[in-house]
């Protein structure tokens, strides 16, 4: 018996396979981690003194966003935090500031210089750090997900809705395409929105958020949903299954949310007793379902401010924020701990540290302007319409 040789087979590798063979490259996913400079120490003891002393330098010329997610060492020096579309508005809400530095991943970044001025530069102290979810739906994906729904003879059916953790591309195509953008905490507005336009739905990238809002907020059944692969054929469905859905949701996920399981929950149940189960809509859809509360970041952090002493509560969102809120609320006797045994970093975002803070501010406050994220302004005028009709919702 013989084995055939790779030669001898008339097989020719995809684009992602060489990828991950590492004989081709992908210059949209792939946008550098290489800093022009000596980038500091982790271990440097100065790191801290260093960076506050390049932001007193810089002064009211620069504005520091600071995501929930971020390091302890990170958000130290943030002006404010919050989520991505909050920490967009108040970087618009702050013209006079020169440099917007955005310590949180690529797509954020993209949204705050869609909504600020041009004389405005925002920076991202790490190019590398990225979004598994927003690199999941690409512009050509989308593009051929619009032909297939054409073919199906639903495409004049369907508004699209994106979530804000996409790339600017996919913002564009919505605008374009009479969408909108939403966030987690508004997506069930823009979902009512969306049905008084249209009689479909095309939600991206996030296939749980969308179903979540759809199924558990709205009343919908998981049969009015369907899931496109972009990487299957006609995205695995046939037209038929168009025409009957309400719901055409994305492949997409968060890496850190979807880890969450019923497991979990029910594993943190028996482990502490009258815990209550707080998760993020991320979230698969049966760790919603199991879930005591459902929300936003933002919603998370009101709902255990308001918490009352000595309740108990386990969260399924980025360990970063969880153990920062167990740290803040221990001294009035609430008891928080993450929702799995796993720790659960964003590891994208994690790639804003300290050293690459310090990189950033030092080489502003020096006059050379480094990893600036910068729309073309075609795209940056249809996403800024998506974004529009976000900020006109009622």
């Amino acid at each position: 018996m013989t084995t055939a040789q790779p030669q001898d087979l008339d097989v020719q590798p995809s684009p992602l396979a060489l990828l991950l063979l590492g004989r081709e490259a992908d210059p949209r996913s792939e946008r550098g981690v290489e800093c022009p400079g000596d980038l500091p120490s982790p271990s440097d003891p100065d790191l801290v003194a260093r960076a506050r002393a390049a932001k007193e330098k810089l002064g009211d010329k620069v504005f520091v966003l600071g995501h929930h997610y971020q390091r302890d060492e990170v958000i130290q020096f943030a002006d404010v935090t919050g989520d991505s579309f909050k920490l967009a508005r108040d970087a618009a809400a702050r013209p006079e500031a020169e440099y917007i530095v955005f310590c949180g991943v690529h797509f954020m970044a993209e949204s705050a210089d869609i909504l600020t001025t041009d004389d405005q530069k925002v920076v991202l102290p790490d190019l590398a750090a990225g979004c598994s979810m927003a690199d999941m739906a690409t512009a050509e994906q989308v593009a051929e997900c619009w032909d297939v729904l054409t073919e199906a003879g639903v495409a004049e059916q369907v508004v699209p809705v994106s979530y804000m953790n996409s790339s600017a591309d996919i913002k564009a195509f919505t605008g374009k395409h009479g969408g909108t953008i939403c966030t987690s905490s508004n997506a069930r507005r823009a979902l009512d929105w969306a049905f008084e336009q249209g009689e479909k739905v095309l939600f991206l990238p996030d296939q749980h958020l969308g179903r979540n809002t759809a199924v558990r907020d709205m009343g919908m059944s998981l049969e009015d949903c369907v899931v496109y692969n972009p990487h299957k054929p006609n995205g695995g469905l046939t037209a038929e299954e168009l025409r009957a859905a309400k719901m055409i949701l994305w492949r997409g996920h968060c890496s850190v949310h979807g880890r969450f399981s019923l497991d979990s929950v029910n594993d943190v149940r028996e482990r502490i007793p009258g815990v209550n189960v707080l998760v993020h809509p991320e979230c698969r859809h049966e760790v919603v379902a199991a879930a005591d509360y459902v929300g936003s970041t933002e919603y998370i952090i009101k709902t255990l401010e308001a918490a009352p002493a000595g309740s108990k509560w386990a969260i399924g969102t980025e360990l970063n924020l969880v153990r920062r809120l167990a740290n803040r609320f221990a001294s009035e006797g609430k008891e928080i701990v993450f929702l799995d045994k796993t720790v659960c970093f964003c590891s994208t975002m994690n790639r804003i540290d300290l050293p690459h803070l310090v990189w950033a501010l030092e080489s502003l406050a020096e006059g050379t302007l480094v990893n600036r994220i910068e729309v073309d302004k075609e795209t940056e005028a249809f996403a800024k319409l998506a974004l529009e009709r976000m900020l006109a919702l009622p």
